[in-house]
């Protein structure tokens, strides 16, 4: 998965959780795959992220994600980058970006708390897409 490439197709929102199969974590991925939809009228792609090994996450992806979208294992210098490390970089907390195509950060929404991760990116998306007058298209 790259960034880069899912930029070229529009807004990403990239979630950190700090681990799979945790009971937050696992209603925060129901809820984001529930809204894929949602995201996809938005011309998103949503990407979740935590410092699990790839084989928790690939179980993850499928079992809570729903195969609705990827999960990727978050490397400490990713983490750091993100400034979302919690316990010395050993998790990241629980942090959704919103980034624009160019590449900029227009929402950060921390709080471990999972309920309001998706209506607060939606809700960035929606005020992006107006910003721009990009409403219904693609």
């Amino acid at each position: 998965w790259s960034l880069k490439a899912a930029l070229k197709k529009g807004p990403v929102v990239l979630y950190f959780y700090p681990a799979a199969f945790t009971p937050g974590c696992t209603l925060e991925a129901n809820r984001f795959a529930e809204a894929i939809p949602a995201f996809r009228k938005l011309g998103a792609t949503v990407m979740g992220m935590s410092v699990d090994t790839i084989d928790t996450l690939k179980r993850f992806s499928l079992t809570e994600c729903r195969k609705k979208f990827p999960v990727g294992v978050a490397s400490t210098a990713t983490v750091k980058d993100y400034d979302v490390a919690i316990g010395g970089g050993a998790m990241s907390n629980r942090t959704s970006f919103v980034i624009t195509p160019d590449g900029k950060i227009i929402h950060v929404y921390s709080n471990g708390d999972y309920r309001d991760h998706v209506p607060q990116t939606l809700k960035a998306l929606q005020d992006w897409h107006a910003s721009m007058g990009h409403m219904g298209h693609h």
